[in-house]
């Protein structure tokens, strides 16, 4: 929303929307602290990874990150999400083919990726509690977003910061992006920035610790041929269509074209449902999109649609710091 990043007319306006949302989560949060309201503990640790801010800031490509770190470091690590725009509410198992409009697409990105266990639900607790009774080897578990849900207790957690658009004008929804205020970046356990002047400091408290999160991909795979793959600096010059529904689309352009790839840019909305028609430019330039439009669109793909495949790197590495934290808890068996 462009009205997020300035204190406009139309920001002014739904303030006082924004000033009633903020009152209703801070009643909210009061009932869990003063007990009228119980955390549901699980028998293993909870690493929760969410945001502050409305809107997509790399929580997926890290919740991913740090379930392959942890599973290489001798963990056996499950993952829990909502499971956005999908058809079915209860807990289930997400398959490798599973299908985007049943599971959503960030859950079959993950499930096809990740190496572990990936379980959605709409009730969190629910969720996770159906994944460690199927799978009594998992000893951790990540939940994908989450920050807000209060009824699940955690261990640790992750908020992501967008580097480039940061809080944008530090407004509550709808007056601006955020779901809480700033003061709770000073309760998590890390702040992750992804992206921005890796020069410039992160705009976070100073005594909550910090890593940097960098996306990156070198290699572009053929949607209608998985194995056909190219790198991406041989595209150089070369014009494209750049799709991107995603929650901050300029972020792929911007990588297409520090790449020197020539882009007709078409964003579309976070969890866009595509069609066919949706892809059809009228010329015979190649498509190029995120791996996650890139589950949504296989089941109709054309020579033409590529996608850019992305992981990401985080700095200070966070897998030391969490293994000291939940191995104490990692008893469930």
């Amino acid at each position: 929303m462009n009205h997020w990043q300035s204190r406009g007319l139309l920001a002014w306006l739904l303030l006082p929307l924004g000033i009633l949302f903020y009152a209703v989560a801070a009643l909210r949060r009061g009932l869990y602290r003063c007990g009228l309201r119980t955390a549901a503990r699980l028998p293993v640790p909870v690493i929760v990874v969410g945001n502050i801010t409305a809107g997509g800031t790399g929580k997926t490509p890290l919740v991913l990150a740090l379930a392959q770190s942890l599973a290489q470091s001798g963990c056996r690590p499950g993952i829990i999400s909502r499971g956005y725009g999908a058809r079915l509410s209860h807990p289930r198992a997400v398959p490798v083919s599973g299908d985007p409009a049943d599971y959503g697409d960030e859950p079959c990105l993950l499930a096809r990726r990740a190496g572990c266990p990936v379980w959605v639900g709409n009730n969190r607790v629910a969720t996770a509690s159906a994944l460690l009774a199927a799978d009594r080897s998992c000893d951790v578990l990540i939940s994908d977003d989450g920050l807000q849900h209060l009824a699940l207790a955690r261990d640790i957690e992750i908020a992501v910061v967008d580097g480039d658009r940061g809080v944008g004008n530090g407004w509550p929804l709808p007056a601006g992006p955020l779901r809480e205020p700033v003061s709770r970046l000073k309760t998590v356990n890390r702040i992750v920035v992804n992206g921005g002047d890796p020069a410039a400091p992160p705009a976070s408290p100073s005594d909550v610790l910090r890593s940097r999160m960098h996306l990156s991909g070198d290699t572009l795979s053929n949607l209608a041929n998985p194995s056909l793959t190219q790198p991406l600096s041989s595209w150089a010059g070369r014009r494209v269509h750049a799709v991107a529904g995603i929650g901050h689309p300029p972020r792929f352009f911007a990588a297409l074209r520090a790449a020197g790839l020539i882009c007709t840019e078409h964003p579309f909305p976070d969890h866009h449902p595509y069609t066919l028609e949706d892809l059809d430019f009228g010329d015979e330039a190649p498509v190029v999109m995120t791996e996650k439009d890139a589950v949504k669109c296989a089941a109709f793909s054309a020579p033409s649609h590529w996608m850019l495949r992305v992981d990401a790197t985080i700095s200070p590495p966070l897998t030391g710091d969490l293994l000291q934290l939940i191995r104490p808890r990692s008893t469930h068996g």
